[in-house]
């Protein structure tokens, strides 16, 4: 699947640049590629769309930058702001159509209720995308796994799944990528429960271990002790 992304090309780059920036509604950004980087700028709804898409993350970006020629890429890297959830800065990468890229694809599961499910089991997903090296146009959406047969305690490896034509995933072949696990018992969810909050109580400190943090308190009180004598001498010199 292709993207077309529309930038700016920028030629002053820094923090007081990106700044200003995102205060015109753009965000700053990164055309990496041919051994040399472009300062790009985007409409930042344009950036937060290609963010949150599956298409940002997976596919082709045709990149259009006013005056040059259009450019295929991945979306590389991103940074959010931690508290407003607002897109930061974004890097691209430029790619090859005849050399083989890394990238991560979403693991998307099809099929009916799993066996194992109707039976009173608990459908897992441990790998959400798999780390997948492929030339870019035979780049998936995403990779599907079919868990309608799975009874309980049977799911996909790694080395179990079906890769698409062309496509090698790099991901641990011993790694479960979809199962379903027996239902737990109530009785052993509150014993597994009652273990963790014992395991999670902090130990009390103890009257000796309390001097180990300020281990240098008692040093310089002591040199304290020793210099009253020596100010006291001075004093009665006076």
């Amino acid at each position: 699947m292709k993207y077309e992304l529309d930038v700016e090309k920028r030629d002053r780059a820094g923090k007081g640049v990106a700044r200003q920036l995102r205060r015109q509604g753009k965000i700053p950004g990164v055309l990496y590629g041919g051994g040399k980087s472009e300062f790009v700028a985007m409409d930042h709804k344009i950036a937060r769309n290609l963010v949150i898409s599956q298409v940002g993350h997976t596919g082709l970006l045709t990149v259009r930058i006013s005056g040059a020629q259009e450019r295929i890429a991945v979306l590389q890297d991103h940074q959010i702001d931690p508290i407003t959830g607002a897109i930061l800065h974004v890097d691209l990468y430029e790619v090859s159509m005849k050399k083989p890229i890394r990238v991560r694809v979403p693991v998307t599961v099809i099929g009916e209720v799993p066996l194992g499910v109707k039976e009173g089991g608990i459908l897992h997903q441990p790998m959400r995308e798999l780390h997948i090296e492929c030339l870019p146009a035979q780049i998936p959406d995403h990779i599907e796994i079919n868990a309608s047969e799975f009874g309980v305690g049977q799911g996909v490896h790694v080395k179990e799944v079906e890769a698409p034509t062309g496509v090698k995933i790099l991901d641990d072949e011993d790694l479960m990528v979809v199962h379903v696990a027996t239902k737990m018992s109530e009785a052993k969810l509150e014993s597994l429960l009652a273990r963790e909050a014992g395991e999670g109580v902090a130990p009390v400190a103890t009257a000796e271990k309390a001097p180990v943090e300020g281990a240098a308190a008692p040093a310089a009180a002591d040199s304290k002790a020793k210099a009253a004598p020596e100010s006291k001498a001075k004093e009665s010199k006076k």
